[in-house]
């Protein structure tokens, strides 16, 4: 399977200079040749070529790979959407090959730009060092809050698929981000909090901003921090996203067991939230959980099944009988047909893990083992 390796680059003042120019030349290639092709009703990479390509090596000085590779951007673009001429802003990404791009070591790249070749070194962790040398085809160079990356493509080996005994049910949500349906709970306080206190900086510097304003003035440094905290608090609920599904698959494949989630697309637009809730609900990952729980499955070789969510939260997983009353708050749920009672999401996920050994085909076992208790 591919994954993407990011090393940051650690440029001198004139490598970033030349890397900056690079970037904006051709990233203004790319503009000129879907403005070109737009114009002349051609869309494809070998009809864009014919049509600019020599304007494009004399008006932008770009090297005949790099000229390529920004009308293959353009062409990329016109796949999705004919109807619209793209426009692509200075700092964009740039597609490197390999020749363009080589590797000097462990250490550093060689990357061409305006100004001739540029050997950049890069700093990464242990996890990337372990994995360079799986790095493969392009490599995208990209511009963020004043510092350089290279996305780079490595294909890394799936292990062999697992034969499942039994499903792990997992109930996603707000209060408990996820809950197992062997009793594990990962709590979201902590994202609750960090969403709090970024929210309540980000209104101090909006009113800034906005009184600023009034006064004529132009507050570009209170839209940067505000940027700088949206990314910080982005990069903190991935990385409790990444160890979540890191542990959930893990438990799984250490237990001979396929992984069942709720299918929660478009739960937003079908679902009604009071005032106090909206804050809370929009800064919900779960579908960036979900991504991080299937990719990591795919490489272990552990299924996944996506199951239907409707009534798992107000079904009796012991009898079956289906109420909203009984779930009478956000952790108690109790049947108001056989009185079992327990965790309300660890009944959410004995009913996922139910409904998944239909979704996950599991090996031939005898049934007792495929019982779990239910706490």
């Amino acid at each position: 399977m591919k994954l993407t390796l990011q090393l940051r680059l650690v440029p001198t003042t004139d490598q970033a200079a030349a890397l900056r120019a690079t970037m904006a030349a051709f990233n203004a290639a790319a503009t000129y040749a879907a403005q070109a092709g737009f114009a002349a009703g051609l869309f494809g990479q070998i009809s864009i070529h014919h049509l600019v390509y020599y304007e494009i090596r004399t008006r932008f000085g770009l090297s005949s790979q790099l000229a390529v590779r920004a009308m293959a951007k353009a062409v990329e673009c016109f796949q999705r959407d004919k109807t619209v001429c793209p426009t692509f802003k200075p700092d964009g990404a740039i597609c490197y090959d390999q020749r363009v791009l080589s590797f000097h070591g462990l250490s550093a790249a060689s990357l061409w730009t305006l100004r001739g070749r540029v050997e950049v070194p890069f700093v990464c962790g242990p996890y990337q060092r372990a994995r360079q040398g799986r790095i493969k085809g392009q490599a995208d160079l990209v511009w963020r809050g004043g510092t350089f990356y290279l996305l780079c493509t490595i294909e890394m080996p799936e292990d062999p698929p697992l034969a499942p005994q039994d499903v792990m049910g997992v109930d996603l949500g707000v209060i408990n981000l996820a809950t197992t349906s062997d009793g594990t709970t990962y709590s979201g306080v902590g994202i609750e909090a960090c969403r709090t206190r970024y929210a309540k900086r980000r209104q101090r510097l909006q009113r800034a901003a906005a009184l600023a304003q009034m006064d004529g003035k132009r507050p570009k440094k209170m839209r940067q921090a505000l940027q700088r905290m949206a990314h910080k608090e982005a990069g903190f609920r991935r990385d409790v996203n990444h160890r979540i599904s890191k542990t959930l698959v893990a438990s799984a494949k250490g237990t001979q067991r396929g992984i069942a989630l709720e299918d929660l697309t478009h739960i937003r637009a079908r679902s009604r939230f009071r005032q106090p809730q909206r804050a809370r609900m929009t800064g919900w990952a779960f579908a960036q959980l979900r991504r991080f729980v299937e990719y990591k499955a795919q490489r272990a070789g552990v299924p996944v099944g996506l199951v239907n969510p409707r009534h798992t939260s107000q079904g009796c997983n012991r009898c079956g009988h289906v109420e909203r009353a009984n779930r009478q708050s956000q952790a108690r749920f109790s049947c108001h047909s056989c009185g079992y009672t327990t965790h309300a999401d660890l009944n959410a996920a004995h009913n996922i893990r139910d409904r998944g050994r239909v979704k996950v085909p599991l090996v031939a076992v005898p049934l007792r083992q495929l019982r779990l208790p239910l706490a």
